[in-house]
This record gives C-alpha cells, sequence and structure tokens, in this order.
C-alpha cells in the first residue's frame, strides 16, 4: 500500500504540521490523498456538541475534506494517552478495529496516516501504536522536535521500530521553537553521524503561517521516496539493511 505512517518521538513535535504540510505538497502535485488520524485524545465540543480534535481539522484543511469523522473515527475528551482516555470514558479499543476504519478510508489512495503520541503510545492494555503500525504495514517517517534531548529520543524510537519490524523512511525534524541553543542547531549534522536513517527535511520555525515549511516539503519526491521503498521490499534481503535503523556508524 502506498503511504505513510507518521509517527514522533513524543507528544506535540509537530507532527500534523508535517502531515498537513505533506498533505498539500503531493495534492498539489496531482497525487489522490487520504489523510487519517484514527484515534485523538484531547479533544474538544463544536458547537453541535460533537468531539473534534484540533489535529483533524488541520488535516481535513490541509486535504480539502470535510469528513471529520472519516479522518478521525474514535475522538476522546480526555487529554492522555488512547488507552488511558478510553478506559476512563468507557469505551474499548482495538488494534484491528483501528486498522480497518484506516484501510476503509484510504483505499488504494496515497495515505498519509498520523499516530498519537510516540510508538510506545498506549494503545490498549496489551498494546501501543507501533503495533498499530505494524499491523498497516505502510513505511513510517518519524518527526523530531528539534531540541536539547532529540538524539536520545530519536535513537530510541528506531530502537523501537527495529525491535516491531517496522520500515522506517526517513526523519523529519521539527522547529517547535526559535532555535537558540548549541544543541539544537547541532541535531541535524549529530543525528546524521550517528544513523544510517536518513534525514529527510527539517521545518523551520514560524509564527504565522507556513511559506518556510511548505517550501522545505515541496522539495522533496515523497512519491518517489514511497515507490522506492516498495520496490525494495520486494527484495525481502534488503528489508533490514537498508530501511531499519543501524548500527552507529564508525
Amino acid at each position: 500500500m502506498a503511504g505513510f505512517f507518521i509517527t514522533g518521538t513524543d507528544t506535540g513535535v509537530g507532527k500534523t504540521r508535517f502531515a498537513s504540510l505533506l498533505a498539500r505538497s503531493m495534492i498539489s502535485k496531482g497525487v489522490d490523498v487520504k489523510v487519517c488520524k484514527p484515534i485523538a485524545t484531547g479533544c474538544q465540543r463544536n458547537s453541535k456538541g460533537v468531539l473534534v480534535s484540533s489535529d483533524t481539522l488541520a488535516l481535513s484543511r490541509a486535504a480539502g475534506d470535510k469528513d471529520l469523522t472519516a479522518i478521525t473515527p474514535w475522538c476522546f475528551e480526555v487529554p492522555a494517552s488512547p488507552a488511558l482516555a478510553a478506559k476512563l470514558e468507557g469505551s474499548n479499543l482495538s488494534i484491528e478495529a483501528l486498522a480497518v476504519a484506516v484501510e476503509k478510508r484510504c483505499g488504494d489512495e496515497f495515505a498519509i496516516v498520523e499516530g498519537a503520541g510516540g510508538l510506545l503510545c498506549p494503545l490498549t492494555d496489551t498494546e501501543s501504536i507501533a503495533d498499530l503500525a505494524q499491523r498497516l504495514q505502510y513505511p513510517i517517517i518519524i518527526v523530531a522536535r528539534r531540541s536539547l534531548g532529540t538524539l536520545n529520543h530519536l535513537l530510541l524510537t528506531l530502537e523501537v521500530a527495529r525491535q516491531y519490524g517496522l520500515v522506517v523512511a526517513g526523519v523529519v525534524m521539527s522547529e517547535t521553537e526559535e532555535v537558540l541553543d548549541l544543541a539544537a542547531i547541532h541535531n541535524p549534522v549529530e543525528f546524521s553521524g550517528r544513523s544510517a536513517v536518513p534525514l529527510l527535511a527539517v521545518l523551520p520555525y514560524e509564527k504565522t503561517g507556513d511559506k518556510a515549511g511548505r517550501k522545505v516539503v515541496g522539495s522533496v519526491d515523497w512519491l518517489e521516496l514511497s515507490a522506492g521503498i516498495q520496490d525494495k521490499l520486494a527484495s525481502p534481503p534488503e528489508k533490514i539493511s537498508i530501511h531499519l535503523y543501524e548500527e552507529v556508524k564508525g
């Protein structure tokens, strides 16, 4: 299946910003795209009393798709992990139900699926977002905050991806604030020296609008990247060495 599963090293790192920019970029190039964030927490009630996530609204605007329920079929008011939010609100979640909803939503179109939190964010009592990504089998893109601590968070996330057998397309660093400290300034180079996983883009910090972000994302051929991964997946011996986390260089 063509598409990407967007995950992050944490919550609030810029997953939705990137997913929205990616959707806009691909649609502008004539690609049929479906966006999906199957589960969201911390949602608020709109004027009709319906729970809606701000992330869902952003994805809806980016894709020009007003079907909010199809984009995010499970919405919870409690700002917590999906597992806890569902439990507190008297609901049960299952990996299979979430996966079927994503597959029904995206069909044969290019899928941009955004997860909740990071890979080990609890989804059910015994499963995490990584289990959902494993079930869906889309290559993942990891979004990381460009700040102090990112290298540790990124390498831990890549290790989790390796353990789950997830195919990592690459990493996107997101500037959620102005880059002023030395750690943040050097993060892209330091990461590239410690992992064979490619750094695909660095999203610049912007207070209003996102012109720079659109330019950065638009400069990458995401369709070619996805197609290349699918071709390599057809050759099982190459899968682990090319796409998953490799040992530190040197």
